[in-house]
């Protein structure tokens, strides 16, 4: 039986941390920043953990090889 592959689009959005919680991220910075508040830029920045059950989806679906 061949390989399962990892799927491109979601190696590119998500990494993983060391206890297996998936990590994305912030939304909502890509353009228009005049239209957004100095507080939410701010907020913004880095890195955000994807809920429980959505973690759940992307290791089924979309990482078979994580942990």
């Amino acid at each position: 039986m061949p390989k399962m592959k990892t799927k491109s689009a979601a190696k590119k959005r998500f990494r993983f941390t060391a206890s297996g919680k998936a990590k994305h991220g912030v939304v909502g910075k890509r353009h228009g920043m005049s239209k957004r508040g100095n507080r939410f830029l701010r907020q913004a920045t880095g890195m955000a953990i994807v809920s429980e059950p959505d973690t759940r989806i992307l290791t089924r679906n979309f990482f078979p090889y994580e942990r």
